[in-house]
């Protein structure tokens, strides 16, 4: 499996738990926050520094998975005589949380907010993350309401950002606003996300960007540990509502680039190498990828719903390996893109889970107001990529490490079984060990063999180790 899925579990054994509580142990994650981090929350929750401009007449909404509480981002859209104006307010964490003070220095530490199969290890305590700052309905916040321009093809032709009051009207998740969208009973700021939307969608395409059609995992666990794994597609108007985020996280770039000071998302362009494997993979799963296609139209081109193509995704995640974080103060990076993205790109609509999108977003405050970006930022910005990719690199121990638990426990009770699948890569150093991706059920699992692995091969795998309490699945070809 993929490492940035999402998994939910809907119920679990004990010996999950376990499985899960050791992982958390064994890497050492955050644990509860510090009794001086919480009452500095809770004070900030009371005394928040609040912006003249109020904006609360605009009726914006959110749209977030079922139970959500840390409501980063509230959208309004609206058509004008040249074509959409996009609102987008972004929960300032920054009106909370003072440099230097401990919800600061503990969410230094953090990096990020962490997700497990059951659990949530915030970034910000939850007085926050889930209360002061958070987005809810009928609550006035404190944001940093971008202001997008768009021409009738989508296209942006202007951006601001500034500091307002907003107050959110409408609570949706993602699967009522696709049903109200589908009825026919959905108001105008939905369907102008659908159309919006879908005109990013097709200047994504036009870019040569890349979203992956990852679905999510829904690993049942009965109380006798039964496992059962369930994929749910990603329905459009999650597309969508993602695509107002990277279409703001691309203007804060620009913006960042023009004003040559700020803090970018990157990632390198996709090795030649990996791109010819992926074609050797497709081939293995019976998956048609005609001479001259790109790498984007053929991603675009797969259905999720079949064992086959799912596990071709699986596949295809190895090519947006090596992201990273791009500070700078003068001097442009040498290498600003984000190759998925194929743009420019910054993290922005997130501050109350990732700790540099607070950052990025008063370096924009900053550029769109004409001053000079403040001290604190300026400080830190040299620092920020190491303690963010720190923290991604935790984030994503931790991930592999839940995702290991569920594969371990998937296969748990089938040792000795036999298994279609397709080697999706093989180790550089030991050509008779490398991953196989189970056709089957679209899981990603170490395999070996008595010799050299063949890579992109449809092959007959069995089953020799797969224990829940040690995380270790393996099988072995041949």
């Amino acid at each position: 499996m993929p490492s940035n899925l999402v998994v939910r579990v809907e119920t679990s054994s004990e010996a999950f738990r376990a499985a899960l509580a050791k992982v958390e142990e064994e890497l050492e994650l955050p644990a509860e926050f510090p009794p001086e981090v919480l009452q500095a929350a809770e004070r900030a929750a009371a005394d928040p520094a609040l912006p003249d401009l109020d904006r609360t007449d605009i009726a914006f909404l959110t749209i977030d998975p079922e139970g959500s509480m840390d409501l980063d981002q509230a959208l309004h859209l609206e058509r004008t005589a040249d074509g959409f104006l996009v609102h987008y307010a972004i929960a300032d964490v920054a009106a909370f949380v003072r440099p230097g003070d401990p919800v600061d220095v503990e969410a230094h530490t953090r990096g990020e907010t962490l997700y497990g199969a059951e659990t949530r290890i915030p970034l910000h305590p939850p007085a926050l993350s889930e209360g002061a700052a958070s987005l809810l309905p009928d609550q006035t916040r404190p944001a940093l309401l971008w202001s997008i321009t768009l021409d009738r093809t989508g296209a942006p032709t202007d951006v601001t950002v500034e500091r307002a009051l907003v107050r959110s009207r409408e609570r949706w998740t993602y699967a009522a606003a696709q049903t109200a969208l589908e009825d026919g009973t959905a108001g105008e700021v939905l369907q102008l996300l659908r159309e919006v939307g879908q005109l990013r969608e097709q200047h994504e395409q036009e870019r040569g960007g890349i979203s992956l059609p990852l679905p999510e995992q829904e690993v049942l666990v009965s109380d006798d540990g039964d496992f059962r794994l369930e994929l749910r597609r990603q329905l459009p108007v999650e597309l969508w509502n993602a695509q107002i985020s990277l279409l703001t996280g691309m203007a804060a770039a620009q913006l960042m680039i023009d004003g040559k000071v700020g803090l970018l998302r990157t990632l390198p362009p996709a090795d030649p190498r990996d791109v010819e494997r992926l074609h050797r993979v497709a081939k293995g799963l019976g998956i048609e990828w005609a001479d001259g296609t790109p790498y984007d139209a053929f991603i675009r081109s797969l259905d999720t719903t079949k064992p086959s193509h799912q596990a071709m995704v699986v596949a295809c995640t190895r090519l947006l390996r090596g992201s990273g974080y791009a500070a700078f103060d003068g001097e442009l990076p040498a290498q600003p893109q984000h190759a998925a993205i194929a743009a420019p790109y910054a993290h922005v609509t997130a501050p109350l889970r990732r700790l540099g999108d607070r950052y990025a977003g008063e370096v924009c405050l900053a550029l769109c107001a004409g001053h000079p970006v403040p001290d604190w930022v300026l400080t830190a910005l040299p620092d920020l990529p190491r303690t963010l990719e720190d923290s991604a690199r935790r984030a994503g121990s931790y991930e592999r490490a839940v995702l290991d638990v569920i594969e371990a426990g998937l296969l748990a009770g089938r040792v000795g079984e036999e298994f279609a699948g397709v080697i999706t890569s093989v180790h550089e150093d030991d050509h008779s060990k490398g991953v196989v991706v189970l056709s089957e059920i679209g899981v990603e699992a170490p395999v070996v063999g008595d010799g050299e692995l063949p890579l992109g091969t449809h092959v007959r795998v069995r089953l020799v180790t797969a224990d829940l309490a040690t995380r270790k699945v393996e099988l072995r070809l041949g």
